[in-house]
């Protein structure tokens, strides 16, 4: 049995993650093979908020290189959860704004 912390692997930290804050949308890194009720119960189990969405992303690998190696980069899954307006916000992400 997976635990939430093994749902939820990191949040994501990007421009536009910021920017999606304010309309409390927010963005991590989850597990390959999590679902959308997975990641919903995890992060409401972590954060202690209501999520009112969950979208997911499958983010395809890109080649990169070094020199004369090349390679890949691994595929990973994003997932970005909405909460809901009677929701408090997620104490973590609010020292970024």
């Amino acid at each position: 049995m997976k635990t939430a912390y093994d749902v939820i692997l990191k949040p994501v930290i990007t421009e536009a993650s910021i920017q999606n804050m304010h309309q409390r949308k927010y963005t991590f890194r989850v597990a390959n093979d999590a679902n959308k009720t997975e990641i919903r119960k995890a992060v409401e189990e972590i954060f202690g908020v209501q999520v009112e969405r969950v979208t997911t992303i499958s983010m395809k690998r890109k080649p990169r290189r070094m020199g004369y190696h090349r390679g890949y980069t691994s595929a990973w899954k994003k997932a970005i959860v909405k909460l809901t307006d009677d929701s408090k916000t997620i104490e973590f992400f609010d020292s970024l704004l």
